[in-house]
């Protein structure tokens, strides 16, 4: 590691935690627990309707098992707008637009985003 590259990092560390950026590891496992729990609701997310997910009951096969989601969707944005409507990037999509008919809150969208990218 150069000087200049460990004085980035420190000086990256260092407004992180100015600005309230950094969170406990817990805490992030906790939404990633949320967020799976959202997801495999069948009255909420419902993902295993349809999809494979490592860790699900009697899990869908219409549509494409979620596995390396960070390699699929490296703009985690990309993916929470998949999630919100998935038919604004392919208008013959059978996937539910969770944000737009309002199935899901925006924070419910937010957990279930951070679940499904951490596959």
């Amino acid at each position: 590691m150069t000087k200049l590259t460990q004085r980035l990092g420190d000086t990256a560390t260092a407004l992180a935690l100015c600005t309230g950026l950094v969170f406990s590891a817990q805490a992030g496992a906790a939404d990633l627990e949320a967020g799976k729990k959202i997801a495999f609701d069948r009255t909420k997310g419902n993902c295993l309707a349809c999809h494979h997910i490592e860790g699900g009951k009697v899990a869908g096969n219409i549509a494409p098992p979620l596995l390396a989601m960070k390699s699929r969707f490296p703009d985690k944005a990309k993916l929470r707008a998949q999630i919100w409507d998935a038919t604004v990037a392919n208008p013959n999509s059978i996937m539910p637009p969770m944000g737009r008919h309002r199935i899901l809150s925006e924070k419910e969208i937010d957990l279930v985003t951070d679940f499904i990218h951490s596959l």
